[in-house]
């Protein structure tokens, strides 16, 4: 288990080191542009923080593909550049639209990764993501692809994402029987007011030694102040979307949360990523930064651990599900 404060861990069972926090990407292309996008990259870098996330199907708001162009014309700025970063991408979500331009047949697979290699401008892929579970797909298709791609020396790992805690333990098993490595990590929707990953997803990564990759620790800019932000006018992100629809609900406890976090005197997206970095299982935080100073926020989070006091505080204010802890003991009496 990483210690919190240390920028570099192993992606679960495998020998590749990771940085603690990763740089996302998602907003790359419509929320942050190309001049602003390569300076949060060489912020990062220059900083330690050398895990990359993105997907083919980023940069919509442009065209699908656009995020990994530009993270692309980045990489080719300057030739050291790739082999400094672990480079992640993903693949499975709709990047056209015909019958076959998403899911996980063997196909898709194969096509989609070596379109991304083209918009990446590199030879290979480190992590390579199932962006979510494709129902109509038999694992020994998606392992196939996996095979060949890693044969070919296309990618490195794969990892999954959106995976259920049974869907992590068939796939996996699934590798297994073809004596396949299978899966290093998987990426899941987990902060203080989304713990259902408890349950069985974290739980299941951890028994085959999978890493956790946490996407939205501050569920969409919820986390980050924004009743504050909201009174003041200058919310963006905590304004829409998953923040926006889930504000009615945890609004008393975000009240508090707020408080806390000035009892405290940190700044409240610092306080809910260093919740995320302490959980079990965790080996990295994916954070989506749109300036210098949140990339050196999320650092201050990481080196500057919660007390107990504090995490005890943070689990009144949002309790885990049941009694807490894995199922079924979460709720059994």
């Amino acid at each position: 288990m990483p210690h919190q404060g240390q920028l570099h861990t192993r992606l679960g069972r495998t020998g590749l080191h990771v940085s603690r926090l990763c740089l996302g990407t998602v907003n790359f292309g419509g929320r942050v542009e190309e001049p602003e996008a390569g300076a949060l990259l060489d912020h990062a870098l220059a900083r330690g923080i050398d895990f990359i996330d993105t997907a083919d199907m980023y940069g919509w708001r442009v065209h699908r593909g656009f995020t990994e162009e530009m993270i692309g014309r980045w990489l080719a700025r300057s030739p050291s550049r790739r082999d400094a970063v672990v480079l992640a991408t993903k693949v499975g979500n709709p990047v056209g639209e015909g019958p076959n331009d998403g899911g996980l047949s063997a196909r898709h697979i194969i096509s989609a990764c070596e379109a991304s290699l083209r918009r990446l401008g590199t030879e290979w892929i480190d992590l390579y993501q199932m962006h979510r579970m494709d129902p109509g797909v038999v694992w020994d298709e998606v392992w196939q692809a996996m095979e060949t791609l890693t044969a070919q020396g296309k990618i490195r790992y794969v990892g999954s994402s959106n995976f259920s805690g049974w869907g992590l333990a068939s796939c996996q098993e699934s590798a297994l029987r073809r004596g396949f490595l299978g899966l290093a990590s998987e990426q899941c929707l987990y902060n203080l007011v989304t713990r259902q990953p408890e349950l069985e997803t974290v739980p299941a990564a951890s028994a085959y030694g999978i890493g956790v990759l946490v996407w939205s620790p501050l569920h969409g800019g919820l986390l980050s102040g924004a009743l504050h932000k909201r009174s003041r006018g200058t919310a963006v992100k905590s304004a829409q979307g998953r923040a926006e629809s889930a504000l009615p609900r945890h609004r008393r406890a975000l009240e508090a949360f707020e408080d806390l976090c000035k009892d405290l005197e940190r700044d409240p997206a610092e306080v809910g990523l260093s919740w995320v970095l302490t959980r079990p299982g965790v080996t990295s935080a994916v954070i989506g930064p749109r300036t210098p100073e949140h990339v050196d926020g999320a650092l201050r989070a990481l080196a500057e651990p919660l007390d107990a006091s504090a995490l005890a505080r943070l689990d009144a204010l949002f309790p885990p599900i049941g009694r807490g802890g894995p199922a079924p003991d979460a709720w059994l009496e």
